[in-house]
């Protein structure tokens, strides 16, 4: 049952995530990568402080507390500025399908810091689901922006990041609680972030925006923000780093959507197969029987 929730959570998290990602292209070119991280997280921040206050949540160790706030700001911070600013160069899809190889580099970290066993019906699973989404977003490709290429490698090498922080991030999760963490690291990385945005005129260009820029800029911090974050939290409190992960092959396929919804981003009938690939993926990646896994572990 744990695991079902984790993977439930995982996939609700990711699904909001490539929304997100929809919402930031959609306003990259009224802002810059610190302020749209300062807007996403500051706002889930302000929300989510009290909810752990009241609900008198765990917070993080003395002793962990510098780890924590380190993991914040390589987050929160270092790993969403390099994502926002690929996607001033790309397109929401285009930069989704870059992301979506974070299955993979999460379950090479996880295995390199010995974290977790690999085994075949897992790697088939992820790269079943990453060339779904490969196949999905084929046609979107094609229609890129001059140099997107440039935001493409810069969210390859994101994903570095995240899969760090997905796999460090379960032990201080399981020694505090899951809102505590997660609020706490939010409010570091999103300090550091309104600092830089702060001290370089983006806040101060945020009064410009429009009506609809400030409505999703809202939506933004309240889904992208709290909701998925606390959701991927959750997930990680319950599974397995590599089944979380694998769960962001939903990314692209969402971020395609709300990117051709929002900007007129191009998507193609292969979409269809992507999710039936993605489905499929997820499934034999996250399925897979504990005889099997304790086998393999032996």
């Amino acid at each position: 049952m744990s695991n079902r929730v984790g993977i439930v959570a995982a996939l609700a998290s990711s699904a909001l995530g490539g929304t997100a990602g929809a919402l930031t292209r959609y306003l990259i070119g009224a802002s810059d990568p610190q302020t749209l991280a300062t807007f996403r997280f500051g706002i889930a921040f302000v929300l989510l402080l009290p909810v752990a206050s009241i609900t008198r949540s765990r917070w993080p160790l003395r002793a962990d507390l510098l780890g924590v706030v380190a993991l914040g700001v390589m987050y929160f911070f270092v790993f969403f500025f390099l994502y926002n600013l690929a996607l001033s160069f790309t397109t929401a899809a285009r930069g989704a399908l870059a992301l979506a190889t974070l299955p993979l580099t999460t379950m090479l970290v996880a295995a390199a810091l010995g974290k977790e066993n690999l085994t075949g019906r897992k790697t088939t699973g992820v790269l079943t689901a990453v060339i779904g989404v490969a196949l999905a977003l084929a046609t979107g490709l094609r229609s890129a922006p001059l140099g997107a290429w440039r935001g493409d490698l810069i969210m390859i090498g994101a994903t570095l990041i995240m899969a760090c922080y997905t796999v460090w991030s379960r032990a201080f999760v399981q020694r505090s609680s899951r809102l505590g963490f997660l609020v706490t690291g939010m409010g570091a990385g999103s300090a550091v972030s309104f600092v830089l945005a702060l001290s370089l005129g983006g806040i101060a260009h945020v009064s410009t925006w429009t009506v609809a820029q400030w409505t999703a800029g809202i939506a933004l911090g309240l889904l992208g923000g709290g909701a998925a974050f606390y959701l991927w939290t959750l997930a990680l409190d319950h599974t397995t780093p590599t089944r979380v992960a694998n769960t962001m092959t939903i990314n692209p396929v969402a971020a395609a959507v709300g990117g051709a919804l929002l900007v007129g981003e191009p998507i193609g009938l292969n979409l269809v197969f992507g999710i039936v690939s993605v489905a499929v993926g997820i499934w034999l990646a996250s399925t897979e029987s504990t005889s099997a896994a304790t086998k393999h572990a032996t």
